[in-house]
């Protein structure tokens, strides 16, 4: 994530999120029934929120710097679409509507699923079949007794599969997956030891839905880029959604931002598209929220119903073929979102009323999810402003204390923390990313300038060194010292 004038400086990147496609970890809703449950009854109105609301919400989004820019689409229930845009798409691109084109990042998720559901459908593949049987016969996908990593496993995010590879190792941390090979996730694959059952346990993974675009390109003999556009893009008439950004998308990419408002580089997934390398516009993207929200129109309509289904938990949500479902007060919604080094994005939608909401933002800091939302049920809040970083003042340790705080730091499996001193200074390299200095505000808790992130370092009873704990975005991840 870094800034286009400057090349390899990197000016902010969250630490713990070198890797973000999509931001799932639970429903980001407040009010939430048990999955399963009945709904209430809807009393409300027909139609969703008016455009001078929708721009008055992301105007101040976009004004209290939250934002660069964001476009939003509805769906009403008399099927017309509406498009709303506010902010800035960045320099010398044209202002933002509805034919501005984002990265998508996770949203590429369920397009995968689609195709695999036309597949099914078709009776091409079958969701039980295991992977394995479309590798080549030198790559051994992971088991676990007789139980296998199947198509459906790997769309209902329960495979087994973890969410990254380990031996992901960015050579540019602004464009991440751009090196990642297809011979890097076969070795990967075939030295990978299942922790529980394919099938049982929920666990989002961009490796196994990149998997499963693999796999699903082997099967058909198409890039998965072609198989895309002929199963789901053409069809739907998505003449601005690729991959491969044509001229014209190049001539009108709303360009991406990290969280401090400087323009990143576009990413690039050559082997795990599937996951999240899909571009589009906010116009396409209502031709595909309309599709999945009609299935008596046609085959593919149908394949997308297929898709939505609901099969399998999902921690406090249910997935189907990628798509996940929460029951919130009033209604269900069916909903995914993505987000990439300058992007963060939204889709989700409410099959009784057939309403849905689109939303692209190009910046990577605030997410598009609460929008989506609440305006799908004003019930459920937008998400409040941060807080403004606390004023914090460095003090003076002696090199005898920072040395105590030297070493190694797991704080992912492909990310390590490296604690360094020089010059009686603590400095922190985290994988594949530029060196902070780390500013002490007590004898065990830093800070970084850079960026609002804290370290705060644990010891044991005798007072041994034995983790860190990182502060950066509302998360709290703590890193066990490795040793040396």
């Amino acid at each position: 994530m870094s800034d286009l004038e400057t090349g390899a400086m990197i000016r902010s990147i969250r630490l713990t999120l070198l890797a973000l496609l999509g931001t799932i970890a639970a429903a980001p809703l407040y009010a939430q029934q048990q999955a399963g449950a009945t709904p209430k009854a809807s009393a409300r109105a027909t139609s969703l929120t008016s455009d001078a609301e929708i721009l008055a919400l992301i105007k101040q989004r976009v004004d209290e710097k939250r934002s660069a820019g964001i476009v939003v689409g509805v769906i009403d229930p008399d099927g017309r679409s509406r498009v709303v845009a506010y902010g800035d798409p960045g320099p010398g691109q044209p202002p933002l509507d509805g034919n501005s084109v984002f990265e998508i990042g996770s949203i590429s998720k369920v397009f995968t699923s689609t195709a695999l559901a036309t597949l099914v459908q078709e009776g091409k593949v079958r969701l039980d079949d295991p992977a394995q049987k479309y590798l080549p016969s030198n790559v051994h996908l992971p088991t676990r007794g007789d139980k296998v990593i199947t198509l459906g496993t790997l769309s209902e995010q329960n495979s087994g599969l973890p969410r990254m590879p380990s031996n992901f190792k960015p050579a540019d941390p602004s464009n991440p997956y751009a090196d990642y090979s297809v011979q890097q996730m076969y070795d990967f694959l075939s030295r990978y030891q299942l922790p529980r059952d394919p099938g049982q346990e929920f666990e989002y993974s961009n490796l196994g839905v990149g998997l499963l675009g693999h796999v699903l390109s082997r099967a058909t003999g198409l890039s998965y880029e072609e198989l895309e556009r002929q199963r789901v893009w053409a069809p739907l008439g998505m003449t601005n959604t690729a991959i491969t950004l044509t001229p014209w998308m190049k001539a009108h990419l709303a360009l991406g931002h990290d969280e401090q408002g400087h323009v990143v580089p576009n990413w690039d997934l050559p082997t795990l598209a599937g996951a999240g390398a899909i571009r589009s516009t906010t116009n396409d993207m209502l031709k595909f929220l309309s599709a999945n929200l009609h299935p008596e129109r046609g085959a593919l309509e149908r394949a997308m119903a297929f898709a939505q289904k609901d099969r399998a938990a999902a921690g406090n949500m249910r997935i189907g073929l990628n798509w996940l479902t929460t029951y919130a007060p009033t209604d269900t919604i069916v909903w995914h979102n993505g987000g990439t080094g300058g992007y963060r994005t939204f889709i989700g939608f409410e099959p009784s009323r057939k309403v849905g909401v689109v939303v692209l933002t190009n910046t990577t800091g605030a997410g598009a999810d609460d929008i989506g939302f609440h305006l799908l049920d004003p019930a459920l809040p937008l998400a409040a402003p941060p807080a403004p970083p606390k004023q914090r003042t460095a003090i003076d340790l002696s090199a005898d204390v920072l040395a105590r705080y030297v070493g190694n730091y797991q704080l992912a499996p492909n990310l390590t923390l490296e604690i360094t001193l020089s010059n009686g200074m603590l400095f922190v390299h985290p994988t594949g990313q530029q060196v902070f200095r780390m500013w002490p505000e007590s004898e065990t808790d830093f800070f970084l300038k850079e960026l609002d992130a804290q370290l705060t370092f644990q010891r044991d009873p005798s007072g041994a060194v034995t983790g860190v704990m990182l502060h950066q975005g509302g998360q709290n991840t703590t890193a066990p010292k490795l040793r040396p």
